[in-house]
């Protein structure tokens, strides 16, 4: 939050003390927090960027005329702005909590490479396999990568919470319901008198649960990137993209209204930019 001065009522913003680089050229404020970086990462891959800065390019070149970011926490920016200036050595660094945020940020605004990237590194971190699909449904990242955990969720004793059950969706409920009762019948069929989940055939349940949730394999490369992405409807057991040229995800970059004090900006919605003059403040 901002801090202000009791005796001179001046409030005080800061430069991020490792994304405030000397020869970056654009400057954002996220909080109270001023970011400036190099305006070519965000030109270079996210349509929505080039879209939006291209109708303002002389803001956003100081402290100034910085764009606002809304609805996203200094730190969780810094953590979106590393995954372009740490070495790749020190990708395995970052816990899921990270990934997490790049996944959403990368989607919000558009970035392929870099949400391809967080789900390549969310695929090789342990994760609990309820959390997983919730996340991968939210993200409508392929179902194909969820294999294992609808695996698990077949085999383990004893059947889903109401909790989990909220948080998988309806959908993925009955699908694992119906594909543990197929591989049931299918250990029957085999003569096995009283099945018992250990009884199931490995292979067997892969071609169960492929069959039900329609597994794609040859769709993982499009669903990783993303090539239709659009902001997370928060609906876990949507699965399908919207169409290219169809994107819910709101600008990032709204000219102010028409103020002579410059020192507000119109509300805008998640994920919005907008540039502010920030009159009465100093940097700290």
């Amino acid at each position: 939050m901002e801090t202000a001065d009791s005796q001179t009522g001046v409030s005080h913003v800061q430069h991020h003390p490792e994304f405030y680089l000397a020869d970056g050229n654009i400057t954002f404020l996220v909080e109270n927090t001023f970011f400036r970086v190099h305006k070519s990462f965000f030109e270079r891959e996210s349509e929505v960027f080039i879209r939006e800065l291209a109708q303002v390019p002389q803001d956003g070149i100081s402290d100034h005329s910085a764009f606002q970011v809304e609805d996203v926490t200094s730190d969780d920016f810094a953590t979106f702005l590393w995954v372009w200036y740490s070495p790749k050595y020190r990708l395995d660094r970052k816990s899921s909590d990270n990934w997490l945020v790049i996944l959403e940020l990368s989607t919000r605004w558009q970035f392929l490479e870099m949400r391809e990237l967080a789900i390549d590194q969310l695929q090789n971190l342990k994760m609990d396999p309820v959390e997983k699909i919730a996340i991968y449904n939210k993200y409508e990242i392929d179902r194909s990568l969820l294999l294992p955990e609808y695996k698990h969720l077949c085999t383990r004793q004893g059947q889903m919470s109401i909790e989990e059950g909220e948080k998988v969706g309806l959908f993925t409920v009955l699908a694992i319901h119906q594909a543990r009762e197929c591989a049931m019948n299918s250990a029957v069929a085999k003569e096995c008198r009283s099945p018992t989940l250990a009884d199931i055939d490995d292979e067997k349940l892969e071609e169960i649960l492929k069959d039900i949730f329609n597994l794609n394999q040859n769709s993982t490369t499009a669903s990783r990137r993303g090539a239709d992405i659009h902001a997370p409807s928060g609906d876990t057991d949507s699965q399908g993209v919207q169409a290219q040229g169809q994107s819910n995800a709101p600008p990032i970059i709204g000219t102010p209204r028409p103020d002579a004090s410059r020192t507000t900006n119109r509300p805008f919605g998640t994920g919005w930019v907008s540039r502010v003059f920030h009159q009465g403040e100093s940097v700290i």
